[in-house]
């Protein structure tokens, strides 16, 4: 009797109380994570991944080595087998195959190397490029990007330190055509975590808080663009032929979209992660391609963070010819530092982790993951776009339309970043929007919020906890951070 009698309450009460029927939602309901089963012998630190034509995985390590993974989309992740490919290279942060060669972006050149006589080694090694300096200094990471529709690679190339650049290029991105000749393609590069292109085939990377940084962000490699850090302007003189003068120096202690006013050549960042907010290392860049095999954001990109051992979403778009966009947390819990991101053919996203040189929430010191979708779809925001005197949400799933449009459902506030020679800057320049009407679209799916102001250069940090789906689920995340740099 004691049984049924807890039993028949336990009824009563979800019934009373329908939010009981039902946990907090989690991450990993609807994006697992599956860990692959390194062998003790292999120090992976997985910094490059890449797609052979056959479906293994090509990784590349910090420490210079190549394995192929054989079996990469096993159900748990055990059956996997790491053969080594080739070694003695150096910091491997690039891979990408075309016609027989796997072209390998390390930190003083891009190389390609191939197995002719199919033994699973790889016996040729070429330099493709190396027109760029290296000193020696452990800051001079070089990430490389996959193919552009032209058949160029694309390079960016960490400063000396964080403030300097003492050899050719240092602090730029550069294109290499396919007959390995550089392009000097944009300045203003500072620390890069990753590299990566949208749909459209527009180029982006990540840069990293630090001078001239307030917090990380992503950044649209449009040739021509000084991208922020003046370090690297020196190599001007070299780069004249492909950019044209030098552009003006930035003034320190200002503020980003100020100096863009004054210096043309400035671009703006597209979207700024908040430090720490959205996560202290920015790195991998990736777009789904997937057509929906990886769930609902279709076409957006995929951002991997080292510190918090995640990764984040960004919904993009282009206002008045400039990218500018949102970043939403994703997906939190991998095992080590997330660095390089890989999207198979059939919706899988392959993570590469390591955590060297800085600690990560992920406690082990390197780790390979692959991350699929379930099924199930989360309630999340889809799109977040700006108006002129607001924002038009999108959501995954249809909304309870009472807590909807109830403007006490929302939390919004908007800041800024000191652009600055100095190390990183606080938030700054706060303001406090007021929300003046929410009202919920015809397809019950999209809310448009109405605000008595807007402010230029700032965040937008927008918090919905008391929105619900038409099914009363709170949002998986709760949170959106929008980078306006030009009102619609």
């Amino acid at each position: 009797m004691t049984g049924r009698l807890v039993a028949i309450l336990a009824c009563v009460a979800i019934l009373a109380f329908p939010a009981l029927a039902s946990a907090e939602p989690r991450e990993e309901d609807y994006y697992r994570l599956v860990p692959f089963a390194i062998p003790e012998e292999v120090n992976l630190e997985a910094s490059a991944l890449e797609l052979l034509p056959d479906g293994r995985l090509a990784v590349g390590t910090r420490r210079g080595d190549i394995y192929i993974v054989s079996k990469p989309d096993s159900a748990t992740g055990t059956e996997v087998v790491f053969s080594k490919f080739a070694g003695g290279l150096h910091e491997i942060l690039g891979l990408a195959w075309r016609e027989g060669w796997l072209y390998v972006t390390q930190r003083p050149e891009i190389s390609r190397v191939r197995d002719t006589d199919a033994d699973g080694r790889a016996d040729e090694f070429e330099t493709f490029c190396d027109d760029w300096g290296i000193t020696g200094d452990y800051h001079e990471y070089t990430f490389g990007s996959k193919f552009d529709r032209d058949g160029n690679l694309w390079v960016v190339l960490c400063l000396t330190g964080s403030f300097s650049s003492e050899t050719p290029y240092r602090g730029w991105c550069l294109r290499i055509d396919p007959t390995g000749k550089v392009l000097p393609t944009c300045s203003g590069v500072r620390s890069p975590g990753g590299i990566g292109t949208n749909l459209l085939g527009d180029m982006f990377y990540t840069d990293n808080q630090g001078p001239w940084n307030g917090s990380c962000g992503l950044k649209h490699l449009r040739p021509g663009a000084f991208v922020g850090h003046p370090g690297g302007n020196k190599w001007y003189d070299r780069a004249e032929p492909f950019l044209g003068a030098r552009p003006k120096d930035p003034k320190s202690e200002s503020r980003l979209l100020v100096e863009a006013a004054r210096i043309p050549e400035l671009y703006p960042t597209a979207v700024f992660f908040p430090y720490p907010k959205m996560g202290q290392s920015s790195s991998g860049v990736m777009v789904d391609s997937s057509a929906g095999k990886f769930g609902p954001f279709a076409g957006q990109l995929f951002v991997g963070e080292l510190t918090h051992s995640a990764v984040n979403r960004v919904f993009l778009e282009q206002v008045k010819g400039r990218y500018q966009g949102a970043c939403f947390p994703f997906r939190a819990g991998l095992q080590s530092g997330t660095l390089s991101l890989q999207m198979s053919g059939e919706g899988a996203v392959y993570v590469g982790e390591t955590n060297r040189g800085w600690g990560s929430r992920g406690p082990k010191p390197f780790a390979l993951e692959r991350m699929e979708w379930t099924g199930k779809t989360p309630f999340e925001i889809h799109e977040m776009r700006a108006r002129a005197d607001g924002f038009e949400l999108t959501f995954t799933q249809p909304v309870e339309r009472a807590t909807v449009e109830a403007v006490g459902s929302y939390e919004i506030q908007t800041y800024t970043y000191i652009y600055q020679g100095a190390y990183g800057s606080p938030e700054v320049d706060h303001t406090h929007p007021k929300i003046v009407s929410a009202k919920v679209g015809a397809d019950g799916r999209s809310v448009v919020l109405t605000l008595d102001a807007m402010a230029l250069g700032h965040v937008h940090e927008l918090k919905l906890p008391g929105v619900k789906s038409a099914g009363g689920e709170p949002l998986l995340h709760r949170e959106a951070y929008y980078t306006l740099n030009a009102v619609p």
